[in-house]
């Protein structure tokens, strides 16, 4: 191996090589894409799961980690996990990504076929195109246009069932924390505002889901000769829902602090109706502004409902009405608080006397990371030179409940969440897609920074 302190490339370099590796890039997207690798073997075989971490494993063996391999977690699933020593006294940065990913959801609702990377419009379409093989490819083409040219040890980890939240690694990274903790770690599997606009993700939200259920008649009621007295369960529920939310949408539960506000980078109006498709005419829900309704406030939200379909249903009354709530939970509010104040909301809201039972069904932590460090320091310079303008901070709505587990068994290590998603890519939906500029960027973000570190501490 060449000696790290000579012939160290600078960022004019590194930006050459990395367009000169992007065709390469689109190559290896592709066929990772091809990997139906959705961890849930009722709908795919396990097989493609397994074919896709051995590709993972091949591909950073070749990129220059040693001991690649896949280490059966506890819930049955693969992490591909590898490491790189740096020079005597170095720092250590972990390299996180996943490689399973979220079903198609049909393929008639996709303009392209899911599992062909295809591109359209300047950008690459393909399930998993962003969430997480195009952070897969970015942590690849970032490692080949460094070569031998790294002043720093690395960890690498690929998760294999993180989006079917079984917690595998979770449980993994409890029993074996010396194979992921470092100094630093990059979490990918988050992204920038808007592409083009470098990012770091510094609040989590965390969840509490359940499920309640309304029970008022022994049995469903002819309508016609009932209706009116006999007291309707799906309209008990209806209206213990409803009470979830003021007069103008925004989520209010007895108990929870629902006036929060975000410092960070705001989310404009216009941008926001127009990456999640909102309808002309259409209001948002809530009052205050959109980051603050994201990233800094409780948002609850009806999953889904338990009652007669339209085509099928008869003229009766329910007996019987069940509903799915989860409740999204900003960093500040503990959980296990926000599913108590929930529960007790919707048993005091119960019209009727209705009977009424709320099971828990999930909780998730929400997480906010320190940013005073020197890894901020240096992602900040990194992404400052790669983009030619400062990194901001963002939150995320969803959850990555391998985060809070990482804080715990890596006390010392600073977590920055990053990546190549942007709103754009329609991470679990049908279309879901990546700008191929920002795999090209954010790998030169990274190299820069795996090239900075050692020298910022």
């Amino acid at each position: 191996m060449a000696d790290p302190a000579r012939d160290v490339p600078d960022a004019r370099v590194l930006a050459e090589r990395i367009d000169a590796l992007m065709s390469r890039a689109q190559s290896d997207l592709a066929e990772l894409v091809a990997l139906r690798s959705v961890a849930d073997p009722r709908q795919f075989p396990p097989e493609e799961c397994e074919r896709a971490a051995r590709w993972v494993a091949d591909a950073f063996t070749e990129a220059g980690l040693d001991d690649v391999r896949l280490e059966e977690t506890p819930d049955g699933s693969h992490a591909v996990l590898g490491h790189r020593p740096g020079p005597e006294g170095s720092p250590t940065v972990l390299l996180y990504c996943h490689y399973d990913v979220q079903p198609p959801l049909g393929e008639a609702a996709w303009t392209s076929p899911p599992f062909t990377l295809t591109e359209r419009d300047g950008r690459w379409y393909g399930r998993g195109a962003a969430d997480c093989k195009g952070n897969i490819v970015m942590h690849l083409t970032a490692l080949r246009a460094l070569g031998d040219a790294l002043p720093v040890g690395l960890k690498f980890v690929a998760e294999g069932s993180e989006e079917q939240g079984t917690g595998g690694l979770e449980q993994y990274v409890a029993a074996h924390p010396g194979d992921i903790c470092a100094d630093a770690l990059l979490i990918c599997d988050t992204g920038n505002a808007a592409v083009g606009r470098p990012t770091a993700t510094t609040a989590l939200r965390g969840l509490a889901n359940v499920v309640v259920t309304v029970t008022t008649l022994r049995g469903d009621l002819h309508s016609g000769m009932f209706g009116g007295p006999a007291p309707d369960a799906l309209a008990a529920l209806i209206q213990m829902l409803s009470t979830l939310r003021d007069a103008d949408g925004g989520t209010r539960i007895d108990g929870l602090d629902c006036t929060g506000t975000w410092t960070g980078v705001p989310y404009e109006e216009e941008q926001f109706r127009a990456d999640a498709s909102v309808l002309d005419g259409v209001r948002l829900t809530g009052s205050g502004s959109v980051a603050d309704r994201l990233w800094a406030r409780p948002a609850v939200t009806v999953l889904g409902i338990d009652c007669p379909p339209v085509v099928g249903s008869a003229a009766a009354v329910p007996a019987k009405a069940r509903a799915r709530v989860s409740l999204r939970v900003p960093p500040g509010t503990a959980s296990e608080a926000a599913l108590a104040a929930l529960t007790a909301h919707l048993l005091a809201a119960a019209p009727w006397g209705a009977r009424v039972s709320v099971e828990k069904e999930g909780t998730g932590s929400p997480f906010r990371p320190a940013t005073d460090g020197p890894a901020y320091r240096a992602m900040g310079r990194a992404m400052e030179q790669a983009y030619g303008r400062p990194m901001e901070f963002l939150g995320q709505g969803g959850s990555i409940p391998l985060c809070n587990v990482l804080a715990g068994a890596c006390p010392d290590a600073e977590i920055i969440l990053m990546g190549v998603e942007e709103p754009r890519c329609l991470i679990h939906a049908p279309d879901e897609s990546v700008d191929p500029s920002e795999i090209r960027n954010m790998a030169l973000v990274e190299a820069l920074f795996l090239l900075g570190y050692a020298s910022a501490r």
